[in-house]
């Protein structure tokens, strides 16, 4: 195998890759192999037909396109090292030449990480988020509290309300005719919790128990069901049941029911604590990230489109497998925000840009900083992980290797400049 690297503009190269005859010889008899016993030609038992035959009957190249997806991944490994180029994408990959008696020739179009001139990165001046915690922010917390500590009290001396729990029957009607799940007997509903759609919940005040309404909505446009996307509709509703939620007394003894203290005031003061912490933690992470936007807005550096693509790709992956986790398909992500594959992907572009702009820039305020790790700052690390996981260090080492065990130096090398430059910043 050999290659040849020429470098294209806006930080593109392009890996022209040979495989020798041999090696290509070698691969169409693998396919052969495999593929023979699924082929049948007459005068011979099925599996049982020569190679010349088989090519004879259904052309030369009946074993070219197996063979050059058998032989791109092994050499397309082997130019990558060889070129010492840093890739940042997935390849773009063009057949040249695959023939038998002659080498195989392919050719990779990379992007490769930019070159990145810092501007200004230390003392950067952001403007300074308020960490103020206010009483109507502590009361917010504490209704929370009460709500999770309610109990449902049922009335029937009076119509529906907002914020009611209301038991209802319900059909629906497009056009006159009665549609597929557009029908439910004792259904719970909040009123006001916009779990409906369009403005149903709203129609249903003023409703006594007992009585029949008329609801009248209209399907969003992207609706799932395309059948019913855009149509207007009409509910004949049966209101069965009101409940209310019975808030506890904002009392001691509350304070006492739902924490550790043992009057009201404590109680809150340890909220407004709690809350003064929480927004102190995002606002140094808010920092951050103005910090490092406003150092990506003084760099240079020419990103491929390449590049972007890579990393939007990973972005949707890495979303689809968290989805996965929770019982939910991609499929299904789509179905129920109209999206598709690809606008998805367009929704995620800028993010991966900019993941990549604060990435480059913080890799190289690094390198010019001479920010080192330390073996115990890995360590450190490496105690952290294995306690996520619940497995021995020694276990997390042998399981990541030495490659992953260098990224994971260089991403801590990449958090101390992110933390450097935060520090050093002016908050106005």
């Amino acid at each position: 195998m050999s290659v040849q690297v020429e470098n294209l503009e806006k930080s593109l190269a392009k890996l022209t890759i040979e495989v020798d005859a041999d090696t290509v010889e070698k691969s169409l008899d693998k396919v052969y192999q495999k593929q023979k016993k699924n082929i049948t030609i007459q005068g011979f038992r099925k599996g049982k037909a020569p190679r010349n035959i088989i090519e004879k009957m259904y052309g030369a190249g009946v074993f070219y396109e197996d063979a050059v997806n058998d032989m791109i991944p092994a050499a397309y490994e082997d130019a990558a090292k060889e070129s010492e180029l840093e890739i940042v994408s997935q390849p773009k990959l063009e057949v040249v030449q695959i023939e038998k008696g002659k080498p195989f020739i392919f050719t990779a179009e990379v992007a490769v990480k930019p070159e990145v001139t810092l501007g200004d990165y230390m003392g950067i001046e952001v403007e300074k988020s308020d960490v103020e915690v206010t009483d109507e922010e502590v009361m917010a917390e504490i209704d929370k509290e009460r709500e999770s500590n309610s109990r449902t009290i049922t009335v029937d001396d009076r119509a529906v309300e907002d914020k009611d729990i209301v038991t209802i029957d319900f059909e629906g009607f497009v056009d006159g005719e009665a549609f597929e799940g557009g029908k439910a007997e004792d259904y719970s509903l909040t009123i006001g919790s916009h779990s409906f759609i369009d403005n149903f919940e709203e129609q249903l005040i003023g409703a006594k128990i007992g009585e029949e309404v008329t609801v009248n909505v209209t399907f969003p446009e992207n609706y799932q069901a395309e059948e019913l996307a855009g149509k207007p509709a009409e509910f004949k509703v049966t209101v069965k049941e009101i409940k209310v939620k019975e808030l506890p007394e904002l009392d001691d003894e509350f304070a006492k029911d739902v924490s550790e203290f043992d009057t009201l005031d404590e109680y809150k003061a340890d909220i407004k604590k709690n809350l003064t912490e929480s927004k102190e933690k995002e606002a140094l992470a808010a920092k951050e990230d103005k910090v490092v936007e406003k150092i990506i807005e003084n760099a240079t550096m020419e990103i491929a489109d390449l590049m972007v693509e890579t990393q939007t790709r990973n972005i949707a992956e890495d979303f689809a497998r968290r989805i996965q986790q929770q019982g939910l398909s991609i499929e299904q992500y789509f179905q129920f925000t109209g999206l598709n594959a690809e606008t998805f992907l367009e929704q995620m572009k800028p993010q991966a840009l900019k993941r990549i702009q604060s990435r480059l820039v913080l890799e190289k305020i690094a390198e010019v900083e001479n920010i080192e790790v330390s073996d115990e700052r890995v360590e450190e690390e490496l105690k952290n992980m294995a306690e996520t996981y619940q497995m021995e260090v020694d276990k997390v080492k042998e399981l990541m290797g030495e490659e992953e065990l260098k990224q994971l130096r260089k991403d801590l090398a990449v958090m101390e400049a992110a933390t450097k430059v935060r520090d050093a910043a002016k908050e106005v």
